[in-house]
């Protein structure tokens, strides 16, 4: 491959393996703030225990994400300064407001809650949780916007060689943004209540002493998973209302993934709603479904990815349509031997802790919720009850 596809694949391949991540955090976010609620309300240790353990899962994927997050900054500066010469006014301000907001507010509250058990008074600890979502949907925003921007340029006006913002109410309401900011939030609502689902029917396959944690679990997964689904094939198909002409139409690779995408979306979405919903009283009890559900789990961060190819590649030539082709975005004196190194390097590390992150979240859910780390409070200290239930 000559140096620019070899820098197209590099940020799809780090891209990719970033999303991973962030589709998952943002599902889960919501789900534990959930969980946490019940348990601030009911003081049952059920609940407790829910959110503890889903909790451990969440700080898990969102502590790697953190680290892959790093690599995508690295690249706009390393492979793409002409992106950043020419429209840096304009894109750059959404990633700072997200940079703002991920790396400092989600993080800030997060700690709170992780480091708040038992120290907190209930009410404010759980007010950090539900932070910790609302800063991670604000985060996702500030990217969507930013993306939303090269798909459609709106807000800004080309002085000289430059791109200069002129309207950020513009960016805040591009139709490019309106539905695929919530068909993300969907997307990741899906993948989160997914994991939920595919974990609890692992353990209650095991015929776990924990029955009622996972068969709780379950159906609290079945529940967000027919939503996230709703959602994300409804805001789906409304976000063509925006699509630029020709941009599926004219591109072969863009639209391959996004059929590949909406076949398989539409068959989940018809086992969701059909099937897994009217039979969510039973399917704690009937094992030979275990497998299937398992099965189901990495369908979608597969559809996630897919997505966001047909997003990104319908683009193509465009960096920003019409505005900025993809090699004129590229950094000057690139060879083929300096990519290729970064991309090594890039996909290495941001795989190994792809696995990492699915070993540590595997052996939590192999141990089941025993001997949690989060919320753990020494032998006979009385600031939180016991996990018996």
């Amino acid at each position: 491959m000559d140096v620019l596809e070899l820098a197209r694949t590099q940020f799809a391949v780090t891209g990719s393996l970033h999303f991973l991540f962030v589709v998952l955090t943002l599902g889960l976010a919501p789900l534990v703030a959930l969980m946490n609620t019940r348990w601030a309300i009911s003081r049952k240790p059920l609940h407790e225990a829910m959110t503890r353990f889903w909790g451990q899962v969440y700080v898990v994927n969102y502590a790697l994400g953190i680290v892959t997050g790093l690599v995508m900054e690295f690249q706009f500066g390393l492979s793409w300064s002409g992106l950043s010469h020419y429209a840096g006014d304009v894109f750059g301000a959404p990633l700072a407001m997200e940079t703002l907001v991920a790396f400092f507010l989600e993080s800030t509250f997060l700690g709170l809650w992780i480091f708040g058990w038992g120290r907190l008074p209930r009410w404010l600890h759980l007010a950090c949780i539900w932070l910790v979502t609302l800063t991670a949907y604000v985060s996702a925003f500030f990217i969507m916007v930013a993306n939303s921007f090269l798909q459609n340029p709106v807000g800004s006006v080309a002085r000289g060689d430059r791109l200069e913002l002129v309207d950020f109410g513009a960016l805040l309401t591009n139709k490019a943004l309106i539905f695929s900011f919530p068909h993300v939030l969907g997307a990741g609502l899906f993948t989160g209540a997914m994991v939920l689902v595919g974990a609890s029917a692992y353990q209650l396959r095991r015929r776990t002493e924990h029955v009622e944690f996972f068969t709780k679990s379950l159906r609290t997964g079945v529940l967000a998973a027919a939503l996230g689904i709703f959602l994300t094939i409804g805001f789906g198909y409304a976000q063509f209302a925006g699509v630029q002409e020709g941009k599926f139409s004219g591109n072969t690779g863009a639209a391959v993934p996004l059929g590949f995408m909406i076949e398989i979306g539409q068959l989940l979405a018809l086992v969701v709603l059909f099937v897994m919903l009217p039979m969510i009283g039973v399917l704690h009890r009937w094992r030979w479904t275990h497998p299937l559900l398992m099965a189901m789990t990495p369908l979608p961060f597969i559809l996630a990815i897919l997505g966001w190819l047909a997003r990104e590649v319908g683009r193509q030539p465009w960096m920003i349509w019409e505005k900025l082709t993809v090699a004129d975005a590229m950094s000057p004196g690139l060879t083929s031997g300096m990519i290729t190194g970064s991309l090594v390097g890039f996909a290495g590390v941001l795989g190994l802790l792809a696995v990492v992150d699915y070993v540590l979240i595997a052996r939590i859910v192999r141990r089941g919720p025993r001997d949690l780390a989060l919320g753990a409070v020494p032998a006979g200290d009385s600031r939180s009850p016991a996990l018996s239930y």
